[in-house]
């Protein structure tokens, strides 16, 4: 530890008195990007302890919470983890590695053919790391997020609970919640449903195994959107579902396209409030089309109602389900998104003719959600601290949305990466690449520097020459934005290099 407190202070020292800090950086930031480097270059040793953030602080003359600040970044970068009692120790890299294990036929022949469909899905996986939260598509601002509130409620629950709550739970919910949710959506999307056709779920890709499971029939056709969520497209393949694109206009989901290709179909998928990835609000007279569409085939809608918080805030657009007067529209909604995705927990609305099959799925297969997660979530609702907390995230994304732009626009110009100007709320924005670059090749070069973006190609069902980049924007703070973006300019300049 003595030499290491040493080699940190040379090395601070050095910045100090040269030009090399960048000005206007502050000093949590210049102490970071010194011991990032160091890491970096494996100038710590794999598994080392930091320092005690007191002693650093007094070995170099700052504040202890100056330290802290940089050690949180590295957190955030996945290069430290802390450890209660045994302070701040650098992330063995073995841990980072994710090994799937190649498929193949002769290794899985006891496999169903559902078992084997997943099994080649792997490819499929878009998951958000833990650690890189820059910039995961799809995180809200995890700092905002009130987690005394929760804490206080959580403890009044167990100070509360009986032993007849400690058995099982109704698979569709608690009555408390799901009747608030029914009155949430009443007020929030003009909703209006009885509280038993509200189902609690862990979130939107349980809604759809579970959707597919009893109205699809291994190879019958299921519509989505072209460009789409990756594990959409992932959770009807594996159910062996054949998928027809819905080609994307200005408006969404393009019906005049799939009229003249005489698409049929049980289901359709869409993301009305905000389109995945392109943030396409689809406007009201495209929904009437659709829905047009959807009685002339008999089929189902699933809207996804996707971010509709943060663009049906201010000024609503009726949701399809609140438009449809055949009652063949199912609405997800979920909270993972607008509290924290290790929550696990959304909704499902379906017509009464679902309610007894979608109610037995859940009952013989996943059973229910955590009743106390859910009697917390009732607290946050009634209690108000959900309208106050999504008034903050709206107002917090869209200050960090237009830092990001802003930021991006002048660090990457001319380079190569151009951002898509796009007037909607949303957690994310989409970066087009120019020239003969893949995506992928990005993505897998930025995650080895613990920084996490999505591919905008793997957004697409079948092969399609779309390359872009899928930033998540909001869930760290504006100094991190910036100098992860700088950081990137720098990893991305070096690929182009050795790309000639």
């Amino acid at each position: 530890m003595p030499v290491l407190l040493k080699k940190i202070k040379d090395e601070y020292t050095n910045i100090v008195e040269s030009t090399r800090p960048i000005k206007g950086d502050k000093l949590y930031i210049q102490i970071y990007k010194l011991l990032y480097k160091m890491i970096i270059k494996t100038e710590i040793p794999d598994s080392f302890v930091l320092p005690p953030t007191r002693i650093l602080a007094d070995t170099l003359g700052v504040s202890r919470s100056t330290i802290i600040k940089a050690y949180d970044i590295l957190i955030l970068d996945g290069l430290v983890v802390s450890k209660r009692n045994s302070g701040y120790q650098l992330k063995p890299k073995e841990s980072n590695q994710i090994i799937y294990v190649q498929s193949n036929e002769t290794n899985h022949l006891e496999l169903s053919k559902i078992g084997k469909s997943f099994l080649e899905l792997a490819d499929y996986n878009v998951s958000n790391s833990a650690e890189n939260l820059a910039f995961s598509p799809g995180l809200p601002p995890l700092d905002i997020f009130p987690i005394s509130q929760w804490k206080n409620l959580t403890n009044m629950y167990w100070k509360e609970i009986e032993f007849a709550n400690l058995a099982y739970s109704p698979s569709s919910g608690i009555e408390k919640l799901k009747s608030n949710v029914a009155n949430y959506l009443a007020l929030t999307r003009n909703i209006q449903c009885n509280p038993s056709q509200v189902f609690i779920v862990s979130g939107s890709m349980q809604s759809l195994f579970i959707l597919s499971s009893i109205l699809l029939n291994p190879g019958e056709n299921v519509i989505l959107e072209e460009p789409t969520f990756p594990n959409v497209h992932a959770v009807f393949k594996g159910l062996l579902a054949n998928i027809l694109v819905g080609t994307i206009d200005k408006k969404g989901i393009n019906v005049d396209y799939m009229r003249e290709a005489k698409h049929q179909s049980k289901l359709i998928h869409v993301t009305p409030s905000c389109q995945y990835p392109l943030g396409i609000i689809m406007p009201l007279e495209r929904r009437e089309e659709l829905l047009q569409f959807a009685d002339e085939n008999q089929s189902y809608i699933i809207e996804n109602d996707y971010e509709h918080e943060l663009n049906n805030w201010e000024k609503q657009i009726p949701s399809i389900f609140s438009l449809d007067k055949r009652q063949k529209t199912i609405y997800l909604g979920t909270f993972n998104r607008i509290l924290h995705p290790s929550l696990r927990i959304g909704y499902i609305i379906v017509p009464q003719n679902l309610k007894l099959p979608f109610e037995l799925m859940l009952k013989h297969s996943h059973r229910f959600v955590s009743p106390s997660i859910q009697f917390v979530l009732n607290q946050f609702i009634e209690r108000k601290v959900l309208h106050n907390h999504l008034n903050n995230l709206i107002a917090i994304t869209k200050e960090r949305k237009l830092f990001f732009h802003d930021q991006f626009n002048e660090i990457f110009k001319g380079s190569g990466l151009s951002l898509m100007a796009n007037n909607t709320l949303s957690l994310q924005s989409l970066v087009k690449i120019k020239g003969n670059y893949l995506d992928k090749e990005i993505v897998d070069l930025l995650s080895k520097n613990n920084i996490s973006v999505h591919s905008f190609n793997k957004c697409f069902n079948a092969h399609s020459p779309e390359q872009g980049l899928i930033f998540g924007h909001c869930s760290i703070a504006k100094p991190i934005i910036k100098n992860k973006l700088i950081r990137i300019n720098s990893i991305f300049q070096e690929f182009q290099s050795n790309q000639k």
